[in-house]
């Protein structure tokens, strides 16, 4: 039997139109959902989004028919095509959320797919029953295809759209388009079928086709029950995290191309703008300073190649609408919005911060000032006041002008180092750096203090050093680093001991660049309160120091980049390591020396 043209019934059309939208409109709801999910999460959703658009299409088709004179049948046949267009469905809405291309070259091929699956539905379920021939119209097939590839094409371009309502404008569109498609079909397909529809054959049909249809409205409704209720949550989700961004005291940003994509009303008001549309959409090197471009159009670089950046904070500067400098700090992370890589920053303003810092350093700077003068005026007030005495005395003519002249010129020396050491402090030395051989430097400091130790009958040991120990500095300085520490340890044994110096050499092969010098005493040693202030100025534990030999001390060792370090026990003594980078001579200078 040939069937005849298709005669049309306006409520079976309706009602296909209806079931088809409103499954569309589910499977846009779900892929909304899962657009925004990391990639692990998606798989779930979008295959029962797949499982939900097809039953709507084999559903469609089935009420399409009961409108047309086109025999109806049912089998296992048509579950197996249904398998194969729901995989198609999933593979064209894993293409749309994935994206290997570009957002337009993907959606005409996810289109293609899913108007294939739609197509194939259609007329493989009009082949599924026995039949003896069939023939196609070419116009009407072409027709048909065009169309759902059309609605197809602008339904996943609704998709990446979020307002409700052009969801809704595009699963009608989908709705009509599948519609249009299967009405094109029955004009381009004619089919001669073997068997006669009888009544029993038909209560068969419509047997199976309630079990089908009753399996179909429960997963719609299941998927849709649970779109809604997920929906629901994430609505209540968002508008909690809107509350948070949007009642923040700090500016949160939304930065897409070096535009501003999104700014909360704290941004606007640090701005200085009353409105968003004065910075959104507009260039952020705007209101950056000029000096800051170079790396915030790196960062911006590295997001759009698509890596994935860790957060950094860093210090921006930035000017108002009204033309005011903001000092800030910016947390910045890269993120994903609708599929696009983007800034995310959190800017906080630190002008205040910044002042105040500036006022506590000046402070400071003011009671560094202060404790300087004092200790100052106290260092040199006290061999004045002698002198002072002296002249008075030599004034009167009692005693000899000799007999106070060495006193008098010890108190000036003492007034001379102290100026000296300040000197030293307060301004660069331009002094030339020349190649030292640390052994020798030490053997000489070790002689000049021999008497010395001598008189407080302290020994004096130099361990032995077979290589010698190259470094680059200034002789006079390093060998006066030297001999205040020798001092400092001959000073603290009262009732005599030892003082040793040991070498430890550089070796790269243990990762240790600097040569090591070692000075060991075995005096009364300091707690750590007194450890932890050694090296600042006037800190003195003598009763005649200044405290300024040994900050000198850290000044030349830091000067010559490297370091210096003390340890002290109670009654054991202390110990001084002194590192130094050390210096490669040339084999021609080793073999000279």
């Amino acid at each position: 039997m040939i069937i005849s043209t298709w005669i049309g019934n306006p409520y079976y059309f309706l009602l296909s139109i209806s079931i088809l939208s409103y499954v569309s409109y589910t499977m846009i709801q779900i892929v909304h959902q899962v657009a925004s999910k990391p990639r692990p999460w998606l798989y779930p959703p979008l295959l029962g989004a797949a499982v939900v658009f097809s039953l709507g299409l084999w559903t469609k088709h089935t009420v399409a028919l009961l409108a047309s004179d086109r025999m109806l049948a049912v089998n296992w046949r048509t579950v197996f095509i249904f398998g194969i267009t729901m995989s198609l469905v999933y593979g064209a809405l894993l293409l749309h959320i994935r994206k290997p291309f570009s957002e337009r070259l993907t959606d005409l091929a996810a289109s293609a797919l899913m108007a294939f699956a739609a197509a194939m539905l259609h007329y493989l379920s009009f082949l599924a029953p026995s039949f003896v021939y069939y023939t196609f119209s070419a116009f009407p097939l072409i027709l048909s295809l065009i169309v759902i590839w059309l609605a197809s094409f602008f339904t996943f371009s609704i998709i990446r759209c979020k307002p409700r309502y052009d969801a809704l404008i595009g699963a009608v569109t989908m709705g009509a388009g599948g519609v249009t498609m299967h009405q094109l079909g029955l004009q381009a397909l004619m089919v001669q079928y073997r068997d006669i529809l009888t009544i029993d054959r038909l209560n068969e049909y419509l047997l199976l086709l309630a079990v089908i249809l009753w399996m179909a409205a429960f997963l719609i409704t299941s998927f849709s029950l649970v779109t809604w209720s997920t929906q629901r949550k994430y609505a209540a989700m968002d508008e909690r995290y809107k509350l948070l961004v949007e009642n923040s005291l700090d500016t949160i940003v939304l930065i897409k191309d070096g535009r501003w994509e999104y700014i909360n009303p704290s941004g606007l008001a640090l701005f200085r703008a009353s409105h968003e549309a004065q910075l959104l959409g507009t260039s952020i090197f705007h209101l950056l300073q000029k000096p800051y471009h170079e790396e915030m159009a790196e960062w911006l670089g590295g997001i759009r190649a698509g890596e994935t950046l860790p957060s950094s904070t860093v210090e921006l500067q930035w000017i108002t609408l009204e033309g005011g400098l903001i000092l800030t700090e910016v947390v910045r992370t890269s993120t994903i919005l609708d599929g696009v890589p983007i800034m995310q920053a959190i800017i906080r303003d630190i002008s205040e911060r910044k002042r105040n810092e500036e006022l506590f350093v000046n402070a400071e700077k003011l009671t560094i000032a202060g404790q300087l003068a004092a200790g100052i005026a106290h260092e040199i007030r006290n061999p004045l006041t002698s002198l002072k005495g002296f002249i008075q005395l030599i004034a009167t003519g009692r005693v000899p002008n000799d007999r106070y002249s060495a006193i008098m010129n010890s108190e000036l020396a003492l007034i001379e180092t102290t100026i000296s050491e300040l000197l030293m402090l307060s301004k660069p030395q331009m002094n030339e750096f020349v190649v030292i051989d640390l052994r020798q430097l030490l053997k000489e400091s070790i002689q000049s203090l021999h008497n010395q130790a001598k008189i407080g009958g302290v020994k004096l040991e130099m361990a032995d050093q077979p290589q010698p120990l190259w470094v680059k500095g200034v002789e006079s300085q390093l060998r006066q680093v030297f001999i205040n520490v020798l001092k400092n340890g001959i000073e603290s044994m009262h009732n005599g001991g030892k003082v040793t110096v040991a070498f430890r050499q550089a070796d790269e092969e243990m990762d240790e660049e600097d040569h090591s010098i070692i000075i060991r005493d075995e005096g009364v040693g300091m707690p750590d309160e007194q450890l932890a202030r050694i090296g600042q100025p006037f800190y003195t534990t003598k009763d005649k120091g200044t405290g300024l030999g040994l900050m000198v001390t850290y000044k030349i060792i830091d000067n010559h980049q490297g370091s210096i370090t003390a340890e002290s026990q109670i009654g054991a003594g202390t110990t001084f390591t002194v590192n130094l980078p050390q210096h490669h001579m040339p084999h021609s200078a080793l073999v000279e020396k």
